[in-house]
């Protein structure tokens, strides 16, 4: 395997910061010489270190990072993907489609470009982004840089202290997969009009999606932009800051109402003192007009006051009924069960035979990111009961393996397994 390429990563921070900086200061500025900057070496570099990291599935080529790494070799790849973008053959290739299962029973369409692809798309995200970033308002909090759904929690709780306990819970039904692509562009225009990035990057819109079973040239797309893609976040973000810069424009329902919104990607909440038809017809209003549709069956109305829960990014967020009002956040239950049912999957005899450290070693990584993303989890009996239900399940499991009385599986199973280097999701 080669070694990653090293690259010159302050030289690239500090093109995007001038890039951030002239957009910031000049609001109206339109960019128009940024395609050349998108086969620069330390870009595409850059790039290629950014999609490596990430790993992923291989595209509908079927080629993976390990096989350019060791058949074609990371330097020639990049240098014919740069050739490709400067003579101006470059392609999209057709997208993979994916189905991931939801909690719900229904899937969730991804589409997974070619290696090839993801490069092209992270080098032009690399060169965009800064531009568009310095629009983006601090009401959003989804898939940008040094911004994560804890900050996004965050705001919500502070919000909740200073009385905004009513909440309007919108949700926008397939929010990526219904974008018009007339509206991603006018939006992309109004700060880009460098014609060759964005006629490469409505290539990309409308690559051809292979499905399952389906023929290998795929069918072209009209609407969206794949769940999946590199630069799909950011085409939502710009799409949706419509979203923020009408809520918070003059007179718009921010100042009119004292209405506070917390956006993360496509899902977001509105607090407010009370929640009327006002500030409910506005923002269908505002959803409308973008060409887009709220999930009626899962939008609601919520008064935190009287005891209704909030469940956002996987949070359960609620005022406890006692006289201190405290907020308590944790885990929701879909994201307890979840964590369960991955328990169970891995914590099986057949897996037991193959020896408790491989066990360990599979099932830490799992619980090391699940407590560090509900860090902000003010309930501690939560971490305490999963403890206990990983412990049960060694006990259970290894009990029912083993013919023979293992010492391992002993009441006080839990110091051997914490001896054996097993994760504590509780606080000792």
């Amino acid at each position: 395997m080669q070694p990653l390429l090293q690259f010159p990563e302050g030289k690239v921070r500090n093109f995007q910061r001038k890039l951030y900086v002239k957009a910031k200061q000049e609001k109206t500025f339109r960019f128009y010489s940024l395609y050349d900057k998108l086969y620069r070496e330390d870009v595409l570099q850059y790039a290629w270190q950014q999609c490596r990291a990430n790993k992923g599935a291989p595209g509908a080529d079927g080629q993976s990072f390990k096989d350019i790494e060791e058949k074609v070799g990371v330097e020639r790849f990049l240098k014919e993907i740069a050739e490709e973008l400067r003579n101006g053959t470059y392609r999209p290739m057709p997208v993979r489609r994916v189905y991931i299962l939801k909690p719900d029973g229904s899937q969730r369409p991804l589409g997974i470009p070619t290696i090839k692809d993801r490069i092209a798309q992270m080098a032009c995200l690399t060169v965009i982004q800064p531009i568009f970033e310095a629009d983006f308002l601090d009401c959003s909090y989804g898939f940008r840089p040094k911004r994560n759904a804890h900050q996004a929690i965050g705001a919500i709780t502070e919000n909740i202290k200073q009385g905004f306990t009513a909440v309007y819970d919108a949700d926008l039904t397939k929010c990526f997969d219904s974008i018009q692509h007339r509206l991603i562009m006018d939006s992309l225009a109004e700060r880009i009009t460098d014609g060759k990035v964005l006629r490469l990057i409505k290539g990309w819109l409308e690559a051809p999606i292979v499905e399952p079973g389906g023929p290998k040239q795929g069918r072209k797309n009209y609407q969206g932009t794949p769940q999946g893609g590199v630069i799909s976040p950011l085409l939502a973000n710009i799409v949706l800051n419509r979203l923020d810069r009408l809520w918070h424009r003059p007179g718009g329902p921010r100042e009119r109402y004292n209405a506070r919104l917390v956006r993360y990607a496509d899902d977001f909440v509105v607090l407010a003192r009370f929640i009327g038809e006002p500030i409910k017809n506005e923002l269908e209003s505002i959803i409308t007009s973008m060409g887009l549709n709220l999930n009626e069956k899962k939008t609601r109305i919520l008064d935190l006051n009287k005891g209704d829960i909030l469940n956002f990014l996987g949070y359960s967020i609620r005022i406890s009924r006692d006289k201190n009002r405290r907020i308590t956040i944790k885990p929701s239950d879909k994201a307890i069960a979840r964590l369960r049912d991955k328990i169970r999957e891995i914590i099986s005899r057949e897996r037991l035979y193959h020896g408790l450290k491989g066990i360990i070693a599979e099932i830490n990584p799992v619980l090391r990111g699940w407590k560090q993303y509900f860090k902000l989890t003010n309930v501690s009996r939560i971490f305490s009961g999963l403890n206990f239900y990983i412990t049960a399940r060694f006990y259970r499991v290894g009990r029912k393996t083993s013919q023979r009385y293992s010492k391992i599986f002993k009441p006080g199973v839990y110091v051997t397994l914490r001896k054996m280097g097993l994760y504590c999701l509780a606080t000792d």
